[in-house]
């Protein structure tokens, strides 16, 4: 008998054996493996001062908007990946690696009557490898201040979705892409 011929048979034989002892189970797929876990970024709003609702809403964007990702406030004592700050000067990132890094909410520019939310948004999504768009539509995210006071839209569009989840579908992180990158929006 040749090989060709014989796997069939015995993988028929086999099937047939466990579906007779009840213990049948259909061959795993692809479709059938499942999902990765999102990668957990821990985030510090502690230093927020009144911009704290805020974070934690520029946060719960992030997670409605994207899968391979999750933001979530770092629990006592726990070091997080994200430090946040409000800060007298304008909103800013600094990334030390995708996922890791310290944004400041400025008082400035919400001064001058931009959204607490959108800045907040915005500024974590450089955290999430994202670079200014500028200058841009309201409907992306990363225009930032270029869309005007007059745009509140703290969601991200479908290009900036992507480009997140792509940054964080690949794994390990890339650090030396972002590492030490200032963004001052």
């Amino acid at each position: 008998m040749h090989t060709r011929t014989f796997v069939p048979i015995l993988a028929a034989t086999l099937a047939a054996t466990l579906a007779a002892a009840g213990q049948a189970h259909a061959a795993p797929t692809d479709t059938d493996a499942p999902a990765l876990a999102a990668r957990v970024v821990t985030y510090d709003a502690g230093a927020s001062a009144e911009f704290r609702a805020a974070v934690d809403r520029g946060a719960a964007i992030w997670n409605e908007s994207v899968d391979n990702v999750e933001l979530r406030p770092a629990a006592a004592g726990q070091r997080a990946n994200i430090r946040v700050l409000a800060d007298n000067g304008w909103p800013r990132a600094l990334t030390t690696s995708l996922g890791n890094g310290t944004v400041y909410i400025g008082r400035q520019a919400v001064n001058q009557g931009y959204d607490t939310v959108r800045i907040s948004a915005h500024e974590l999504g450089h955290i999430l490898g994202l670079p200014d768009r500028k200058p841009g539509p309201c409907s992306s995210l990363m225009s930032g201040s270029s869309a005007g006071v007059s745009c509140t839209n703290p969601y991200p569009d479908a290009g900036e979705k992507a480009e997140v989840e792509d940054n964080f579908g690949r794994a390990p992180a890339r650090p030396a892409e972002v590492r030490g990158r200032l963004v001052v929006d």
